[in-house]
């Protein structure tokens, strides 16, 4: 068992949480998004208790903290270019430039994890809620 794994947890609930928004959003037609923080005193990952399931990449923008990192869950449907639908289920791993050396080494201890529990396809990092209007064209291209 790896370091990370016995430092940061996940409740039930969450694990829960978890399976139950990526299996909702496999099939969805809009985009769909949930932010996720560490618990500071616990060091659980869990959702953002002020937050709900945003249907915009502007909403998260609107949301996000200038100074603390989040995970966000991102499934975000699109239309390739042979004209198939494609559902993309990523990780966008929000660590702005302004948060402190103690926050920045949380979150990156636990990244993996968070990417394992969650079981996305991809990790995009992002500084600013600017770099989410860009994550539509990495879909495509990925």
């Amino acid at each position: 068992m790896s370091s990370e794994a016995r430092l940061y947890t996940f409740s039930q609930e969450t694990k829960d949480q978890l399976r139950k928004f990526r299996l909702t959003t496999s099939r969805a037609g809009t985009p769909q998004a949930v932010i996720y923080m560490i618990d500071k005193k616990t060091y659980e990952i869990k959702q953002d208790p002020d937050t709900e399931v945003y249907k915009s990449l502007e909403e998260i923008g609107d949301d996000l903290p200038d100074n603390s990192p989040r995970y966000i869950l991102l499934s975000y449907p699109l239309t390739l270019s042979d004209g198939r639908l494609s559902v993309p289920y990523v990780l966008l791993y929000y660590l702005p430039s302004t948060c402190n050396n103690q926050s920045r080494m949380m979150y990156a201890g636990a990244k993996e994890l968070m990417r394992n529990t969650s079981q996305v396809g991809k990790v995009f990092d992002i500084e600013n809620a600017e770099d989410l209007q860009e994550i539509p064209g990495k879909l495509k291209t990925d």
